[in-house]
C-alpha cells in the first residue's frame, strides 16, 4: 500500500476504533435503495425505518382515487430519508418535510438536490407540525409520517457509544418515557390531517400499547394498528382517520 493511502487508512481506522459510526466516517448510508449523505447533523437512517415508507405508500394507495395527488408530511425529516424515498416512489405526491434543526434541513436539501428531487419536496423549519399552521386549511395533510425521538432519557447512558457519543441526542431522546414528542405530535395532528387520512409513527419495540392509547385519545374514531418490522418487533403505529 502506498504511504499516503496507508496513512489515510490508518486515520479512518482510528476513527472507527474510537467508535465513530462507519456511516459518518464514509459520509453516506443507503436507505430504501437511495444513497444518502449523512452527518452528525441528523441520525443515521436505520433499515427498520423503511417500514414507515412501506406504510406511507400503502396508505397513499388506500386513499386513491379520491386523493390522486396526496399531500404527505414527514415530521422530523433529519437527512430526508423518508420524505425522499416517498417522493422517489410516488411522483404524484406533494411532499413536505419539517425539522427543528436547520443543519438537518440543509443536509436533507443537499440529498434532495443530488437525487433530483429538489422541486418535489418542500422543506420547512420548525417544531413538529407548527410551521404548517398557516397551510392547515388550504393545504391539509393526507398522510403524516414521523420518526420522532422515542428513546427514554433514562436509557441514554446505556446506549452504544456509536449512538450516545456521535448521533444528535435531541433527535433521539424522547424524554422521561420516550413519548414526549410523539404525544405532542398526536395533539397537533387532528388539526392538520383531513379524513380520510393517516398518521404513521415509528416506535420502540415496547411502546405499541402506550402509543396506541395516545392515538385513540387523539383520534377516537380512527382505526389504529401496531405494525411489526422484519424482526417481528413492534415498530410502527398506523392511524387511519
Amino acid at each position: 500500500m502506498p504511504p499516503a493511502a496507508c496513512s489515510a487508512f490508518e486515520a479512518l481506522l482510528a476513527r472507527r476504533l474510537g467508535r465513530e459510526p462507519t456511516a459518518y466516517i464514509v459520509g453516506r448510508r443507503e436507505f430504501y435503495a437511495l444513497a444518502l449523505e449523512v452527518s452528525p447533523a441528523a441520525p443515521i437512517p436505520r433499515p427498520e425505518t423503511e417500514l414507515l415508507v412501506d406504510e406511507t405508500l400503502a396508505q397513499a394507495r388506500r386513499l386513491q382515487p379520491a386523493r390522486p395527488k396526496p399531500h404527505i408530511v414527514d415530521v422530523g425529516t433529519g437527512c430526508g430519508a423518508i420524505a425522499l424515498a416517498v417522493a422517489m416512489r410516488l411522483p404524484v405526491a406533494r411532499v413536505t418535510a419539517t425539522d427543528a434543526s436547520q443543519d438537518a434541513l440543509d443536509l436533507a436539501r443537499r440529498n434532495a438536490q443530488r437525487l433530483g428531487l429538489s422541486g418535489r419536496v418542500r422543506f420547512v423549519l420548525g417544531d413538529l407540525l407548527s410551521p404548517l399552521a398557516g397551510y392547515a386549511r388550504r393545504e391539509p395533510a393526507d398522510i403524516v409520517v414521523a420518526n420522532l425521538p422515542y428513546v427514554p432519557a433514562c436509557e441514554w447512558e446505556g446506549l452504544a457509544p456509536e449512538i450516545r457519543c456521535y448521533e444528535p441526542r435531541a433527535a433521539l431522546d424522547g424524554g422521561p418515557d420516550g413519548l414526549r414528542l410523539i404525544e405532542r405530535l398526536l395533539g397537533q395532528a387532528p388539526a392538520h390531517v383531513r379524513s380520510p387520512g393517516a398518521v404513521i409513527l415509528e416506535i420502540a419495540h415496547d411502546q405499541g400499547a402506550a402509543v396506541a392509547a395516545l392515538a385513540r385519545r387523539a383520534f377516537p374514531a380512527g382505526a389504529i394498528a401496531v405494525k411489526k418490522d422484519l424482526a417481528s418487533l413492534d415498530r410502527a403505529v398506523v392511524i387511519e382517520t
